[in-house]
């Protein structure tokens, strides 16, 4: 199911939600009438969640059905709320901590930041599960928000070469497309979320952007 939103009149979710299948970590502070959207388009639990009082949590945590990536300024209550849903969380003490934006991941690998370290990358694969690569996206290296990968789809920046898009399609397994969203925005990330039964997206989209949308992420 797709459904377009704002939160508290900002398109950029992907800024303040993250989801797998399962779980859906959001901001605090939205209504129920978004929190029982984002339910139903996703078809998830909805954990309520801010990292050291900051609001943009799809930023900061990343996480597959494996586990979980968190920045290191992540306060002890946060981090009980994420263990407590059965994540093995790995805490990211590299110069480039904010995980959401840096790292995309779904269940079969991972792409992160060209600059992070190589012990950060040991971290991340034990934690998550699968293995992982360096790499960009449209040139950028925040890939966590120049793409948005589920099970079954990828969408990415549209200034993706054939050689990333070949690369993606590799590491997660799935067909990777181009496109847009909010009318226009090449970072995917800020305006989406999404998993294998739906998405979410920044009410701003247009319905050509909706389309591409659900056949880059198979949701028909």
């Amino acid at each position: 199911m797709l459904q377009l939103l704002d939160f508290n009149e900002n398109p950029n979710l992907g800024v303040f939600c993250r989801a797998n299948d399962e779980i859906a970590f959001i901001r605090k502070g939205l209504s129920n009438k978004v929190k029982n959207k984002i339910i139903s388009a996703l078809d998830v639990k909805l954990i309520e969640l801010s990292i050291a009082d900051a609001t943009i949590i799809g930023s900061l945590i990343t996480f597959n059905s494996k586990g979980a990536l968190v920045c290191d300024f992540i306060d002890e209550d946060s981090l009980k709320i994420i263990k407590d849903q059965g994540f093995e969380v790995c805490i990211i003490s590299d110069k480039i901590n904010a995980v959401g934006n840096d790292i995309l991941v779904n269940d079969t690998g991972a792409l992160v930041h060209s600059e992070l370290k190589d012990k950060t990358i040991e971290m991340i694969q034990k934690t998550l599960k699968v293995p992982v690569y360096r790499g960009t996206i449209g040139n950028l290296n925040t890939v966590g928000m120049a793409a948005v990968v589920t099970n079954k789809g990828l969408l990415c920046h549209p200034k993706a070469t054939d050689d990333e898009k070949r690369t993606l399609e590799k590491v997660f397994g799935v067909n990777v497309m181009i496109g847009t969203v909010n009318h226009g925005s090449p970072v995917i990330g800020s305006g989406l979320v999404a998993n294998s039964k739906g998405a979410i997206i920044g009410n701003l989209t247009t319905g050509i952007e909706m389309g591409r949308i659900e056949e880059a992420l198979n949701l028909f």
